[in-house]
């Protein structure tokens, strides 16, 4: 028996025939993409979806309130809050203020007031 000859591949033959391979591969993934797209097209048109209806507002409805708004005193920088006066104007608060500040050699905004108010004697 005569042997045959089997012919060897060159570098560029195999560098050829993986490039069809891979070209294969890709072609069948996008044909399967494709094909998952048509049948989800067909069968959702298939489906009717549900038509949502919001109830109808009664008759009488009254709107809610709006939520009540809350005022927040911030106090001015520097400042130690707010003083109540009682029957004492704000020159004379104001003066015994900046004198109990030199008393205890403390600036003013380090001291809190609370409430001033006249003593009679």
């Amino acid at each position: 028996m005569p042997e045959e000859k089997v012919a060897e591949m060159t570098f560029a033959d195999s560098l050829w025939v993986s490039l069809m391979g891979f070209a294969i591969v890709f072609v069948v993934l996008i044909a399967l993409i494709l094909l998952i797209k048509l049948l989800s097209v067909i069968v959702n048109r298939g489906v009717r979806k549900p038509v949502t209806v919001a109830p109808p507002a009664p008759m009488h409805a009254v709107p809610p309130p709006p939520p009540p708004v809350q005022t927040v005193t911030v106090p001015a920088p520097g400042s130690s809050g707010e003083v109540k006066l009682h029957t004492v104007d704000d020159k004379t608060a104001a003066m015994l203020m900046a004198i109990v500040a030199d008393e205890f050699d403390a600036p003013l905004n380090e001291l809190r007031f609370i409430s001033i108010r006249e003593v009679k004697a």
